[in-house]
């Protein structure tokens, strides 16, 4: 559970990468929707798409149109 003081992207994008390492959301996992994201960590949607666009540039994550956000993991 992420603290109760308000984060930036750059907290938000850290604390993913290391649930996503964790183990916690595994590779090819759809992550939590941007709303849902928003309300866990009690920012704004728009802060959520900041977020998105980091990890994506960390290849940490892949989009599917209409499906959603994806932990990246080895191609298979």
């Amino acid at each position: 559970m992420p603290p109760a003081r308000r984060m930036t992207f750059q907290q938000i994008t850290d604390d993913l990468a290391a649930r996503m390492a964790s183990g916690e959301y595994p590779p090819h996992t759809k992550l939590p929707s941007s709303r849902e994201l928003a309300e866990l960590y009690s920012v704004a949607v728009g802060t959520i798409a900041k977020v998105h666009i980091l990890l994506r540039e960390r290849g940490l994550t892949y989009g599917v149109p209409g499906a959603g956000v994806f932990v990246e993991g080895p191609d298979e």
